[in-house]
C-alpha cells in the first residue's frame, strides 16, 4: 500500500507467521527482523530479496524496499563505531586478488547482510575477511568437525547461526580461489568441498528446527556444491543424508525418496565401492520399510552389512559424519517397523552405545517402542514413548525425535486409536486428534 514504510510492509506481510518462521525461512535472525518491522535501520538488498522470499510477498516488499531506500547506513547493530573501525579501514588488502575500497565495503555488507550478528562478530568477520591469505583446507576440515560436535552436543538453535558465518566465509574464500585458480583448481575443488560439508550440517540443523522448506534449498546447495567439487563419495554422502533427513524429518514422501535414490544410481556406478554407496541403500532400506515393503529393505540391509564386513570403504571430508553409527541406526528402524523385536532391541543397544549424537538413541528407543505396538502391546508401547519423551529436556526435543514419537502412534491400528493411552501421546506430540 502507499504511504506504507518498509516495516509496515515486511510486517503486513508476516501476517499471522511468528518472527521465528521469517526469520529462519530468510536464513536470519529474529532480532534482526523485528528492527526492520520497527523501522531501526536499512537492510541490504541481500536481506529484502530473502524475506520477499520468506513473506512470498512476490516482489512487492522488494518494491517497497526501492520505493523507500534512503543513504542511511545498514542496522547500527552490524556498524561499529568510527574509533572501532578505524584500524580495519587501514588494513591492507591483497592485490593478487584485486581487492579495493569497493571490495570493502562489499566484506561489510555481507557481514551485515547473512544475519543479525552483533557488532563484535560483524567486525572480526570484516577482519577475518581483509587480512591477506585464505585459510588452507585443513582448517575448514576442522571447521566441519567442530560444527558436527556442537550439533551432536547442543540445541540446534544455538548451533545455526555459527555454520552460517563459516558459510559466509567459505564463499568469499571460493570467489577469491575461483577468480585466480580457476575452477578446476585443487584448492578451488576443496573449498567447494567445505561449502558442501557446511550446507550439509545447516540442512541437518534447520531440519532439527522443523523448517523444512529451507532444509531443502540448503540439501540442494550442498548437491551441487558437492558436484562442483568432483569428490564421487561426497556426492554420494550428501544424496544419502538428504534422503534420510527427508524421511526422518518427514520432509517428503517415501516414494520420493526412492526417486531421488534411484537418480544417484549414475554417481554409484562410478564409486560402487565408496561408503557413499552404501549409505545410499541404508536409506533405501529405510524408505522401503516405510511404504511396508520390509522383505525387499531386510534384505538390502543384510547385503550391506556383508560387504562393511568384508570392504574398507573411502570416506573424504567429515567422514565422522557420515560413518557415525548409521548401519545400527537403520537396522533399528527397518526391524522395528518390521516387528521383528529381537533384532530392533539388538540395534538399539548397538546405536545407544556407539552413536555420539544424542538424538539417535532417544530415536532409536522410539522406534523399539513403535516395534513393541506393531507387535500388539499397544498400550506397552505407547507408554514407553511417552516416558521417553518425558524425561527428555525441551530444547532436545528435535523435529527428528518428535517424528520418531509421531511414528510409534501411526502404528496402532485405526480400530485402536480411541485408547487413552493414545491420548496422552498425542498430547506430549501436540497432535490433535
Amino acid at each position: 500500500m502507499d504511504g506504507e514504510t518498509f516495516g509496515q510492509v515486511l510486517r503486513r506481510l508476516r501476517g499471522k507467521r511468528t518472527l521465528q518462521a521469517v526469520a529462519n525461512a530468510a536464513d536470519i535472525s529474529i532480532s534482526y527482523v523485528h528492527k526492520l518491522e520497527n523501522g531501526h535501520g536499512t537492510p541490504t538488498l541481500t536481506v529484502v530479496e530473502a524475506l520477499d522470499a520468506a513473506t512470498h510477498a512476490g516482489g512487492e516488499l522488494i518494491e517497497a524496499y526501492e520505493r523507500n531506500e534512503t543513504p542511511t547506513a545498514p542496522i547500527a547493530e552490524f556498524r561499529p563505531s568510527t574509533a572501532t573501525m578505524s584500524p580495519v579501514r587501514t588494513l591492507k588488502i591483497d592485490d593478487a586478488y584485486g581487492e579495493d575500497t569497493t571490495e570493502r565495503r562489499r566484506l561489510l555488507q555481507m557481514a551485515a547482510g547473512l544475519g543479525a550478528v552483533g557488532p563484535t562478530e560483524a567486525l572480526r568477520q570484516l577482519i577475518d575477511l581483509s587480512i591477506p591469505g585464505s585459510r588452507p583446507i585443513e582448517d575448514w576440515e576442522l571447521a566441519c568437525a567442530d560444527h558436527l560436535h556442537a550439533i551432536r552436543h547442543r540445541p540446534p538453535a544455538q548451533v545455526q547461526a555459527d555454520v552460517r558465518i563459516d558459510l559466509t566465509a567459505v564463499l568469499h574464500q571460493l570467489r577469491q580461489a575461483t577468480a585466480q585458480l580457476g575452477a578446476d583448481h585443487a584448492q578451488t575443488r576443496g573449498l567447494y568441498r567445505a561449502l558442501s560439508a557446511l550446507s550439509t550440517l545447516h540442512a541437518n540443523v534447520l531440519t532439527r528446527l522443523g523448517d523444512h522448506g529451507a532444509a531443502i534449498r540448503w540439501w540442494r546447495t550442498a548437491r551441487h556444491a558437492a558436484d562442483a567439487s568432483g569428490d564421487l563419495h561426497l556426492q554420494l554422502g550428501v544424496r544419502s543424508t538428504e534422503a534420510g533427513h527427508g524421511i526422518s524429518g518427514s520432509q517428503r514422501d517415501p516414494m520420493t525418496v526412492l526417486r531421488m535414490l534411484d537418480a544417484a544410481q549414475p554417481i554409484m556406478a562410478r564409486a560402487p565401492s565408496s561408503y557413499g554407496a552404501a549409505l545410499i541403500d541404508y536409506t533405501r532400506a529405510k524408505a522401503l520399510s516405510m511404504v511396508g515393503r520390509h522383505d525387499e529393505a531386510c534384505d538390502t540391509l543384510e547385503r550391506i552389512s556383508e560387504r562393511l564386513a568384508t570392504e574398507q570403504l573411502p570416506v573424504g571430508i567429515m567422514a565422522d559424519y557420515w560413518r557415525a553409527g548409521q548401519l545400527p541406526f537403520a537396522r533399528v528402524w527397518v526391524y522395528s517397523a518390521a516387528g521383528d523385536e529381537s533384532r530392533a532391541v539388538d540395534a538399539r543397544e548397538q546405536v545407544i552405545a556407539s552413536n555420539p549424537d544424542r538424538q539417535y538413541p532417544v530415536i532409536a528407543r522410539l522406534l523399539t517402542s513403535q516395534c513393541t505396538v506393531v507387535n500388539g502391546g499397544i498400550d506397552e508401547g505407547l507408554r514407553e514413548a511417552a516416558d521417553i519423551l518425558d524425561e527428555l529436556p525441551a530444547m532436545h526435543r528435535t523435529t527428528l525425535v518428535m517424528r520418531a514419537g509421531r511414528m510409534v502412534l501411526s502404528a496402532v491400528p485405526v480400530e485402536q486409536r480411541g485408547r487413552a493411552a493414545v491420548g496422552d501421546l498425542r498430547s506430549m506430540l501436540a497432535i490433535e486428534a
